[in-house]
């Protein structure tokens, strides 16, 4: 592993790039390096918020800064495409907050702009560094559940926050399935390891034009079938249940879990038999397992992107998956509209 630290750009200075910032200032491969916003002032509270040396008026003048070397995207969805492979143009790589675009043809035409440009591109879907998403994978695949058969996903908030809020803005690609639901769409493609056959959405519209909430199911070419609800009128448990053949996971907290003591659980439906064999064989009812992360959530999505750019490892979020979550929310915004 290279001793070097990644020095990040961010461009933006929205909410999602406070957290990111917050996370990053104590990742072990990363600095934050410079600032770009629309305005020199928000530039300038923003860097100072952060001890960031550089603060831009402009993307522009970003993207031309010599001691950048990846920019953290967190512009509004419909800017992710312009944006990154301007950066990928100026030779930066480029860490893009989910949805990687607006469409999966644009999508396309980034990773493509990264080849031509030979750099790095991926999509920032954090809870996938995370070691608790790597617990459960692996129990899933090394059959603690038995066969997949069944993926329910949940993530909802309520704001009252709507005049200037990006998300509800269509010409911005809001909405609640492109904000929250791309977890749920993502979540559900990861644990089925495959592409769905067929997918379904039906959705409640806001007056300005994006979907308030939607609910969607999946089938897999295995047999798997995923359901979710998302929503930004509603509250609700955001969880995640993952339902086998011999049991389930309960994830409380799969979008954000904490750094300290994330907790899952493996659970059997049918208590063990007492009329045959030993009273309590067989599996427990339900199993705890905690989870602790070697640092904070957004720490862990930089060091990940750090060591494929300085490394050369493997994205925790690849080309083909991207594409392939696109390719879904596509289809899901075509039924929906």
């Amino acid at each position: 592993m290279s001793d070097a630290r990644l020095r990040f750009g961010i461009l933006g200075t929205g909410n999602i790039a406070n957290q990111f910032c917050n996370g990053v200032r104590t990742s072990r491969r990363c600095t934050l390096a410079a600032v770009g916003s629309r305005a020199d002032a928000s530039a300038r509270a923003f860097g100072e918020r952060f001890q960031i040396a550089a603060a831009h008026g402009s993307y522009e003048a970003m993207l031309k800064d010599p001691n950048v070397d990846a920019i953290y995207l967190s512009l509004p969805n419909s800017m992710h495409h312009e944006w990154t492979i301007r950066a990928l143009e100026a030779g930066k790589h480029v860490l893009c907050e989910k949805p990687l675009a607006v469409n999966e043809r644009e999508g396309r035409e980034m990773f493509d702009a990264a080849r031509r440009a030979k750099r790095v591109l991926v999509e920032a879907f954090m809870y996938v560094s995370h070691p608790q998403t790597h617990a459960y994978l692996k129990l899933v695949r090394d059959g603690a559940i038995g066969e997949l058969k069944l993926v329910r996903t949940s993530f909802s908030y309520r704001t009252r926050n709507i005049v200037g809020n990006i998300r509800f803005d269509p010409k911005l690609a809001g909405g609640a399935l492109m904000d929250v639901g791309c977890y749920c769409v993502h979540f559900s493609r990861l644990l089925a390891g495959q592409e769905p056959a067929c997918v379904f959405a039906t959705s409640t519209m806001h007056e300005s034009g994006v979907d308030i909430a939607t609910a969607g199911t999946m089938k897999f070419p295995s047999g798997v079938l995923a359901t979710f609800s998302c929503g930004m009128n509603v509250q609700c448990d955001n969880t995640a249940h993952v339902c086998g053949t011999e049991g389930y996971l309960e994830i409380g907290w799969p979008w954000k879990p904490p750094v300290k003591g994330a907790t899952f659980t493996l659970a059997h439906s049918i208590p063990p038999r007492q009329d045959k064999g030993a009273a309590g064989s067989g599996p427990p009812p339900r199993q705890a397992f905690t989870v602790d992360a070697p640092g904070e959530l957004y720490a862990l999505e930089a060091d990940d992107f750090a060591a494929t750019v300085l490394d050369g490892a493997a994205p925790r979020v690849t080309e083909a998956n991207s594409l392939g979550n696109l390719r879904v929310l596509d289809e899901m915004r075509r039924q929906i509209s």
